[in-house]
């Protein structure tokens, strides 16, 4: 049943759709096809969510993440995780200040706006263990001090699936902070001819400049709140909450949906809904965001494994055993 209260306050989301429209025109400029992951994390960004892309090497992960950061009027830091990367190195350290006989914090990469972290599974855990608290709490915490992020906040780390040698894998508990996990295909042929054929036209292939900042970061706040507003019917709720559930018993899987996923989903749902110009979540929205939601927070029996089931599989087994509600 419609909250008629819900009819009366509608969100106009025109500024929203047109600023969409604007980022998504910008990055196509220089990135060709991969309409998905720039989606997806367009979406992030309305969400207040950090994403995990996951490509082999040249498929536009880094680029799709500068290009993001360019088309916002936002701070931007990049950090290239390696194996002797220490906390204070992403956190930043107390120094003495001599002229005024105390210690002042020095803050490190990690306070911006938004934060690039490639290769992102080459830090040891203490390093990953460092990112914990400011991607769940926006907040960093040093000697004792506690030390606040600006919102927005948005963390995309890129990792390759295939390189093994001198990576680790990240804690199920910091996966589960990361609102998507994109993984990014192949080019198809087509549109691997348009990346040769515009590489080849481009006079220069890494100037950015002609990128203009769309939303700043009080827009973006702005928009996140009026995100988060949108309508979601109780029964899509019940929808969600079933789906989640039904991970967690499904005996393909170790280990389901966290209660935090609930929530990530009906967030990310709302960001979808807003970017199709609606106001209102649909089932088609949940559906549409379950995969990158859900696909990094599964764990799957050793038997799936050694059968070769991806967790993709399991989501649409999932999808298809619970009744969607009309």
């Amino acid at each position: 049943m419609t909250d008629p209260s819900w009819m009366a306050h509608r969100e106009d989301l025109a500024d929203l759709n047109a600023a969409v429209s604007d980022i998504r025109r910008q990055i196509q400029s220089f990135i060709v096809g991969q309409t998905r992951m720039v989606d997806l994390l367009v979406a992030a960004i309305l969400a207040d969510g950090h994403v995990l892309i996951e490509g082999v090497p040249g498929v536009a992960k880094t680029l799709a993440a500068r290009l993001m950061a360019r088309t916002f009027d936002v701070s931007f830091s990049r950090i290239q995780f390696t194996p002797d990367l220490m906390p204070s190195d992403v956190l930043g350290t107390s120094v003495y200040n001599l002229q005024k006989a105390a210690f002042e914090f020095k803050k490190g990469p990690v306070f911006a706006h938004l934060l690039l972290i490639d290769e992102i599974n080459r830090a040891p855990a203490k390093t990953q263990a460092a990112l914990f608290e400011v991607m769940e709490e926006r907040q960093v915490t040093v000697d004792g001090a506690t030390h606040v992020m600006e919102r927005p906040f948005l963390v995309i780390g890129t990792q390759n699936p295939i390189e093994q040698e001198g990576t680790y894998r990240l804690p199920e508990a910091q996966l589960d902070r990361f609102l998507f996990k994109i993984t990014v295909p192949y080019p198809s042929l087509e549109e691997e001819t348009e990346i040769i054929r515009s590489f080849h036209a481009r006079e220069s292939r890494n100037d950015l400049s002609r990128l203009t900042p769309v939303l700043t970061a009080e827009r973006v706040r702005v928009i996140q709140d009026q995100v988060r507003r949108l309508h979601i019917e109780e029964r899509l709720i019940g929808y969600i909450a079933a789906l989640i559930h039904h991970s967690r018993s499904h005996p393909g899987l170790y280990l389901g949906g966290s209660p935090r996923a609930s929530l990530n989903v009906m967030t990310a749902a709302k960001a979808i809904a807003a970017m199709e110009g609606r106001d209102f979540v649909t089932p088609e929205d949940i559906q549409a965001v379950l995969y990158p939601v859900l696909r990094h927070r599964l764990l799957l029996t050793p038997e799936k494994e050694m059968e070769g089931v991806t967790t993709d599989t399991i989501i649409r087994e999932v999808i298809e055993s619970v009744d969607v509600p009309r």
